[in-house]
């Protein structure tokens, strides 16, 4: 009773954290404009999309192109700060290394709309352009601590004493860095990247908040937009199956190759 409790359990969470997104894949095979109403099978809506007959066509390419770009700077950045604050908050020891891990943790867990607010009162008070700037650097601020997240568990995992053996063989503190710690974390650097990919590319409240009055629209917010006025442009929803089938894809394509790294590594530890 406990295993059948258990897998029922886990099913349903599956059920109801996926059925929104089968049911808009569903319905963006068809025409209706109204999300529930299936008026035959058809690619229309594709069709619309990709070859920019819809109504406001260029304000939705705007919008992706702008959510692409700035998701990319953000998680790149990010993935550069958060490993070197990685690196730092582990060399550390005692009280000081766990004041920063959990100084660290803190915006993770913290309302987005207060860190919004917070960002927008700041770049306020600094004098910082409202738009792009702004954008990416609230976006490189919330992302960062999730990539430190992801490189932490793989410098504890790590052998200490291959870095100090690459420094007593010669190599520069720097050479050591690029050749020795960054194949090791690549894997954690990695997941931290998509995951602030991933965070940037579905942010709304700090992006609302640090935008500016410049116009500067990304995806989450021209949904916004498009949702209060009356309701969503049908050809969104044939978008965001687009944007779920890449994102699965990326995920699949990313864990065989893991899987596969990790094989591989048994592999030359067993001979």
């Amino acid at each position: 009773m406990k295993k059948f409790l258990a897998k029922s359990y886990i099913w349903i969470l599956l059920v109801v954290m996926y059925a929104p997104l089968v049911f808009i894949a569903i319905f963006s095979f068809t025409e209706s404009r109204v999300l529930g109403e299936w008026s035959g099978f058809s690619t229309s809506l594709y069709g619309n999309l990709l070859g920019g007959r819809m109504e406001g066509a260029s304000s939705l390419v705007d919008a992706v192109r702008n959510t692409i770009v700035i998701a990319v700077v953000a998680a790149t950045v990010a993935t550069l700060l958060g490993t070197l604050a990685a690196v730092g908050i582990h060399n550390m020891r005692g009280r000081k290394r766990d004041a920063l891990t959990f100084l660290n943790n803190v915006p993770m867990v913290n309302p987005d709309i207060i860190t919004g607010v917070s960002l927008f009162l700041l770049f306020v008070f600094l004098g910082v352009a409202q738009g792009y700037t702004s954008v990416i650097l609230a976006h490189i601020t919330f992302c960062t601590p999730y990539v430190v997240l992801s490189v932490l568990p793989k410098l504890q995992q790590m052998n200490p004493n291959i870095y100090e053996a690459a420094l007593d063989l010669g190599a520069t503190p720097g050479q050591a860095f690029r050749k020795v710690l960054v194949p090791v974390l690549k894997p954690g650097m990695i997941s931290g990247f998509i995951l602030a990919f991933t965070m940037s590319l579905d942010d709304f409240a700090v992006t609302f908040f640090t935008r500016g009055t410049e116009g500067l629209e990304t995806l989450s917010t021209y949904i916004y937009a498009d949702a209060r006025k009356g309701g969503l442009t049908p050809e969104l929803r044939p978008l965001m199956t687009l944007i779920f089938l890449i994102v699965l894809v990326l995920l699949f394509v990313i864990n065989v190759r893991q899987g596969r790294l990790a094989k591989k590594n048994g592999a030359s530890k067993e001979l």
